[in-house]
């Protein structure tokens, strides 16, 4: 036993050493997290008096999250959950796991991601992927053939993480679908607009939203002679090409999905195209993909899209991009990301595949029609369209940006701090707090029965706490107390019967 000790204290300091070393050099954080895992997981294998040391770590992937963090957060959700309201969505929730042959076969080759679950109680189970699935699965069992819904919840995938640009293996998605047989486009340029209203709100930059067609997209695939039953893994390519280089992109068609290297030229002569009306225009008089139906159909319905982004004033924020793919398998119709242009990656610029900057796509979405009708016994469809918002990497902007700023986000909403300055008052604050929590006031007072005034101060300032009520006995003995603006330090006596609206005053002023 002492010998196998003496190895693995060798072994630590060893792997201390590469872990010095490496943040010496200021080496990628990544491989710095992967070392230091390596590091915790030796330290761990040491026993004191006969019991393990246990490392207080959270599991790789995820993260917990300070009140600092969680205030930004919330501000985020306020706004998103607000823009859904607005345009008529109701909330529903689904459990965190769900049956594996759920989720089995809706994702494409994202599906090795998939966490599965021990077999505890008799059935196969798997935490869920995204929403979508769930969503589907839910309005097939309740036999719902229309509804506007936001979802906000946790998913889960076994990602290789990377923390600092907002990827995850534990995150929130907060998502906005619409079920339901209506006219062309109209539901789906919703979406889009959603999008735009919320990175709006967010006040994060210049931003894009890509929009392109699955159906133009198999149509294209046809006409440059990608067989049949290649479309979907073929596409799964395509849609690297937002981080990776193409000729990487044409490697992993040619090398791992056996397409030809001619049929994979021709793809690229297509997807390095974007623009407008115009292009779709240009693709219409295309002699190959005119020939192909579901290329025709889906440009026409691009073309009905950008038309209605332009009467909700959102055109320019607009781009077709043939080079757009998403990944899962379940969509069928447009297909849109919402790119921050101020943070995008630069393809093949980081090691090992990884992104060089940024933080990728921080929504997207499209048309799914199939998916419902893929649980129901039936086969009964209910076309569907949605969007995800990638809130984990909007939050990575946000707290790199206040952390910049050496902004201190306010993390309570306490409107009065109930203090006093003399002894043997703790009574008379504890009546005051009850009459404004009563009166549905945010109040906060000190748990010592004797604090000191300027600590009580203190705390009012710290935590950007707008008002403060003071009681003594010359307030008692008058039935009046003082209302003290934190900020200002001005002070002036309301008798305790117009204390409640003299306060709501106050904080209606300071507003």
């Amino acid at each position: 036993m002492d010998a196998e000790r003496k190895k693995l204290k060798e072994q630590i300091k060893v792997q201390g050493d590469i872990v010095r070393q490496l943040k010496s050099e200021k080496a990628d954080k990544d491989k710095i997290d992967e070392e230091v895992s390596k590091l915790l997981q030796l330290k761990a294998q040491i026993t004191e008096y006969g019991t393990q040391t246990f490392v207080l770590k959270t599991p790789k992937g995820t993260r917990d999250f300070n009140p600092e963090q969680m205030a930004i957060r919330e501000g985020v959700f306020n706004k998103i959950i607000q823009c859904f309201k607005r345009h008529g969505a109701e909330t529903i929730d689904t459990p965190v796991f769900e049956l594996k042959e759920t989720l089995t076969g809706k994702y494409g080759e994202d599906s090795k991601l998939i966490y599965d679950l021990a077999d505890q109680g008799g059935e196969l189970l798997s935490l869920r992927y995204d929403l979508t699935v769930p969503f589907a699965r839910y309005l097939a069992m309740n036999k719902i053939s229309n509804i506007k819904r936001y979802h906000i919840a946790k998913v889960y995938r076994r990602d290789n993480p990377a923390m600092t640009k907002g990827r995850f293996r534990e995150f929130y998605q907060c998502d906005f679908d619409i079920a339901g047989q209506f006219d062309v486009m109209l539901p789906d340029v919703e979406c889009i607009k959603i999008v735009v209203e919320i990175l709006d709100a967010l006040k994060l930059g210049d931003f894009i939203i890509k929009v392109n067609h699955r159906q133009l997209l198999d149509g294209m695939f046809a006409a440059c002679g990608v067989p049949d039953d290649k479309f979907r893994t073929v596409c799964s390519s395509v849609d690297k090409l937002d981080k990776t280089l193409w000729a990487e992109v044409k490697a992993e068609m040619v090398n791992e999905k056996g397409l030809d290297p001619a049929v994979a030229d021709k793809i690229w002569e297509y997807v390095q195209h974007k623009g407008g009306i115009d292009l779709i225009d240009q693709l219409l008089k295309d002699e190959h993909l005119s020939k192909q139906k579901p290329a025709v159909k889906g440009l026409e319905e691009l073309r009905i899209l950008l038309e209605y982004c332009q009467i909700y004033n959102i055109l320019d924020r607009v781009s077709f991009d043939l080079s757009l793919a998403r990944g899962l398998d379940y969509y069928t119709g447009v297909i849109y990301e919402g790119i921050l242009t101020g943070h995008t990656h630069k393809p093949g610029g980081g090691e090992n595949g990884e992104e060089a900057t940024g933080v990728g796509s921080v929504a997207g979405g499209g048309r799914y029609d199939g998916l419902v009708g893929m649980f129901d016994p039936k086969g009964k469809l209910v076309p569907c369209v949605g969007v995800s918002i990638g809130i984990e990497r909007l939050f990575a902007i946000m707290e790199a940006r206040a952390k910049a700023a050496n902004e201190k986000p306010r993390t309570t909403e306490t409107e009065v701090y109930v203090l006093s300055a003399q002894k043997d008052m703790v009574k008379e604050r504890l009546r005051l707090c009850q009459e404004l929590w009563d009166s549905d006031i945010k109040t906060e007072q000190s748990y010592k029965n004797n604090p000191k005034a300027l600590d009580q101060f203190q705390y009012c300032e710290t935590n950007c706490i707008p008002l403060a009520i003071v009681i003594g006995q010359s307030e008692i003995d008058k039935n009046v107390v003082k209302l003290r603006v934190i900020a200002t330090r001005a002070e002036r006596e309301v008798s305790r019967a117009d204390m409640v609206a003299e306060i709501k005053k106050e904080l209606a002023a300071l507003s």
